[in-house]
């Protein structure tokens, strides 16, 4: 095997551009790393094609010219309250049943499960089987050359606005790049901080960005189901920057450097002395003050997550807990608070074992870009081997995408 997989992570706070050459044993190693600020999006939709683009041009240079590679098509995260997601069924007829199940019988019953009536407005991003059955027997994982008659399969369904599809494949068409597959990006992040065994057993992600918390629930290995919710970690600057009456940029550092998400757990009597980040002669501020602020947005972050977990009726399915990643999981204190919210237990996840720059991308906050890049040696069909990066490498699973994407996009 071995070649090269891009991925562009277009977040409501950073743009992401990660090149990664894959050796032989699909091992992945960091060869490009191009970060810069985001420009043009709010909660993860695209509020300005121009801003946008030129942000994500300008991760793209950068990622170019560190890998010394020419970036031609890229696997692009997609997130934003405009995901939905349901889970359908679809059957089809094996025959008689004395042949093995093929590849082809499997594409029916994907097919047959895609049937569903998506509203003009929206369009299928993924289509993922948790399952299948066969004839009477279910649980079935792998049916290709199994005999049968009758083949079900449970699949996951991610459908998103067509019109903020297009916004996103505009702005990177705009910075000169090609999209080989919009990936959700829960699904991403999954693929960089699960552990098989977690999905086994059932586990919550929660990619908590600047913008918005992506939740995927993964149980029996699968993905059961997926939503974005419309608020992240700039929301807690935002409450910062209103009660301390300070400006926005201030607001993020204090968050940063001295934040904390259960003030019980910091000295009454510790603050900070905001003239070294030159706002006004002897202004301090108490960091209990500040950790109340946060604790309350926080606090509802996460009974927002529960409501949803709840929602799904999967609740009682989780023995793994909660793997909490993105930007705002480095927030001190936040993993205690989640585990007396939800209940449940919680870790911080962020990417392992992979080489090359991963002192650029350490952490959770790079959960996402690196998860787009191992969903491209992972999942598609026909990745891009021995090539430029980015170059071809669409796969059968992804055409009927890629078709849909070319109608509308100007050639």
């Amino acid at each position: 095997m071995g070649g090269t997989v891009v991925g562009i992570d277009v977040g409501t706070t950073k743009m992401c551009t990660l090149v990664g050459e894959v050796d032989n044993a699909d091992q992945l190693r960091i060869v490009g790393v191009g970060v810069v600020p985001s420009r043009g999006l709010r909660k993860g939709v695209i509020v300005s094609v121009d801003e946008a683009a030129a942000a994500i041009a300008a991760s793209i240079q950068k990622a170019e010219r560190i890998s010394g590679y020419k970036i031609e098509n890229a696997y692009v995260g997609v997130a934003g309250s405009h995901i939905a997601s349901l889970n359908t069924r679809g059957v089809v007829a094996i025959g008689r049943g004395d042949r093995p199940i093929m590849q082809e019988d499997v594409d029916r019953a994907m097919e047959a499960a895609q049937a569903v009536a998506v509203p003009h407005n929206r369009q299928i991003i993924h289509a993922i089987p948790r399952g299948f059955s066969l004839d009477d027997q279910e649980g079935v994982r792998n049916p290709i050359g199994l005999m049968g008659y009758r083949l079900e399969v449970e699949a996951h369904i991610v459908t998103g606005a067509i019109t903020s599809l297009r916004n996103l494949a505009s702005c990177v068409q705009n910075a000169g790049v090609g999209i080989t597959a919009m990936v959700l990006q829960p699904l991403a992040s999954a693929e960089a901080v699960l552990r098989p065994d977690e999905r086994e057993m059932g586990v919550v992600l929660v990619d908590a960005g600047g913008g918005t918390i992506d939740v995927a629930i993964f149980i029996e290995g699968s993905i059961w189901h997926s939503l974005v919710l419309p608020v992240g970690g700039n929301h807690i600057t935002n409450d910062i920057a209103i009660g301390l009456r300070i400006p926005f940029d201030l607001a993020e550092e204090l968050k940063l450097q001295h934040g904390h998400a259960l003030p019980e757990a910091v000295d009454p009597d510790e603050v900070v002395d905001i003239r070294s980040y030159g706002h006004g002669p002897g202004r301090v501020v108490a960091k209990r003050e500040l950790a109340t602020i946060i604790e309350a947005r926080a606090e509802e972050m996460f009974e927002m997550i529960l409501r949803e977990i709840k929602r799904s009726g999967y609740d009682g399915l989780l023995p793994a807990g909660v793997v909490l990643t993105g930007g705002t999981a480095r927030l001190a204190g936040l993993v205690d608070l989640g585990q007396r919210v939800l209940n449940l237990p919680v870790r911080v996840g962020a990417p392992t074992d992979i080489d090359g720059l991963v002192e650029s991308i350490e952490g959770p906050a790079y959960s996402t870009s690196v998860g787009m890049l191992l969903w491209g040696i992972h999942h598609d069909s026909e990745p891009d081997r021995g090539r430029r990066p980015g170059r071809g490498g669409s796969g059968g699973r992804h055409d009927r995408f890629l078709g849909w994407l070319r109608e509308f996009l100007p050639r």
